[in-house]
């Protein structure tokens, strides 16, 4: 299969990047600035589990027309608009649309744009950051990425695709029940974003003070909550091992969220912690925690927009 892949950042360039090294048909849809930078130098990858320095095809959206097979979203929540846009001069009728952003509002989104038919289900696990050099630093050993079907006419082509980017190497899954392991991530996700982001601490700090597992904790039972009350609790096995993570004692842990508002930069508030929210409004769940940690994440937005207006 001919695949897309929006961006050559953290998460784009690191498994295109590992698509390529096995040999996957990977063209990356880019900024002039950054095709020219990687054609001047190659994508390249530090990693734990091997660099890459590889030859990267690339295309800008103003010369994209050759319609593909799989297109992967890998970018932010809010910039979903803008890559919509990007993306539409290469969906063609037998084009798939794979998202793999935080939340799940999105695929309505793209469900309105493209059609459920074309819109798969997609989520990722990686620690990565796209350095000022234009180096894709992957942080740790987690390379994570899951695809599948949300509609059965969809199955037969997401066999297909994984039969392809399955032998890269990656920890690559083709689930068939992509939507509840969406929101599985999800829980996990905002739970370490409200929290980490609220007390401005990874992991083992939140848990070395007192009463800070407990935030942990009743954050994670109020956005389980959530998730059942729209029929996709986490699974027993599944919320054990999220509780586990979030309370390790010394663990470091930290939702990249923490950095984005450490470093001054937008985050995915709305996205992760406000759709949560809503869905839980509608449900008639109540939220004391969640909704602190939004209101947090919010009133940083409102200082960031008034202090670049100064």
């Amino acid at each position: 299969m001919n695949i897309l892949i929006l961006g050559a950042g953290a998460t784009g360039g690191y498994f295109g990047g590992r698509m390529l090294e096995a040999g996957c048909d990977v063209t990356f849809l880019v900024r002039p600035a950054r095709a020219e930078a990687l054609r001047a130098h190659g994508l390249v990858v530090e990693s734990p589990l091997g660099d890459i320095r590889i030859p990267a095809p690339t295309v800008t959206s103003e010369a994209l027309t050759t319609p593909w097979d799989v297109v992967v979203l890998a970018c932010k929540a809010f910039d979903l608009e803008n890559a919509i846009d990007a993306i539409r001069g290469a969906v063609a009728p037998h084009t798939r649309v794979l998202p793999v952003l935080n939340g799940l509002a999105h695929l309505d989104r793209l469900d309105e744009a493209f059609g459920s038919e074309r819109v798969l289900g997609g989520l990722c696990a990686i620690a990565a950051t796209l350095r000022s050099d234009g180096v894709v630093k992957h942080l740790n050993r987690a390379h994570t990425f899951t695809f599948g079907h949300r509609q059965d006419d969809q199955l037969r082509f997401c066999e297909v695709l994984f039969a392809d980017i399955g032998r890269a190497g990656i920890d690559c899954k083709r689930s068939d029940a992509i939507l509840l392991e969406m929101w599985e991530k999800w829980v996990m996700l905002a739970t370490l974003a409200a929290s980490t982001c609220l007390m401005r601490a990874p992991v083992g700090d939140i848990v070395a003070a007192p009463g800070g597992e407990t935030v942990i904790t009743t954050l994670l039972d109020e956005i389980q909550a959530i998730a059942e009350a729209n029929g996709n609790a986490a699974r027993p096995h599944v919320l054990t091992r999220i509780r586990a993570m979030l309370t390790e004692a010394g663990s470091g842990l930290a939702a990249s969220m923490m950095r984005d508002v450490e470093s001054g930069n937008r985050t995915e508030a709305d996205h992760i912690i406000g759709d949560l929210l809503n869905r839980g409004r509608e449900k008639g769940v109540a939220t004391p925690y969640l909704r602190i940690a939004y209101a947090h994440l919010k009133a940083y937005e409102a200082r960031r927009a008034r202090e670049a207006q100064a």
